[in-house]
């Protein structure tokens, strides 16, 4: 089974909804979110996106916390999706040697964090076309 991992700042808005919208969308990969920070870490998922997760009946894991990459993560996933270009550079510098070529970025423009943004909804319709999309060329 291929392993993807969604990975953002904190771990706490847009990588998590990937996760769980694209965990809605196939059961036939293993998928899991990450931060390539510590801010977030052990903190639950957003309140906001928990709100999206209940306005679109999508299922997800209320105990999950925030998570930062590790070195064995880089080994483990075949691919490493960064939701944003800063998030694209983070990664590549914490790489180790040989799994760069793993990284990619979400979608051709960076996802906003609505964190920042205060837009779940725009982040969510996002989000959920670009898992659309990953799902077409993962398959």
């Amino acid at each position: 089974m291929k392993k993807i991992v969604f990975v953002c700042l904190g771990n706490i808005c847009r990588s998590p909804m990937a996760e769980f919208v694209m965990k809605e969308m196939t059961d036939e990969l293993h998928i899991e979110s990450r931060a390539t920070s510590s801010w977030e870490e052990g903190n639950p998922i957003h309140r906001g996106t928990q709100a999206i997760f209940r306005k679109h009946a999508i299922a997800y894991n209320q105990h999950k916390t925030s998570m930062r990459m590790t070195r064995e993560d880089f080994l483990t996933f075949d691919l490493i999706i960064g939701m944003d270009a800063q998030n694209v550079l983070d990664l590549k510098a914490m790489a180790p040697e040989g799994t760069e070529n793993k990284i990619v970025q979400f979608a051709e423009k960076s996802v906003p964090d609505p964190w920042y943004t205060g837009d779940f909804d725009e982040t969510y319709s996002i989000v959920r076309e670009g898992c659309r999309v990953w799902l077409k060329r993962i398959n």
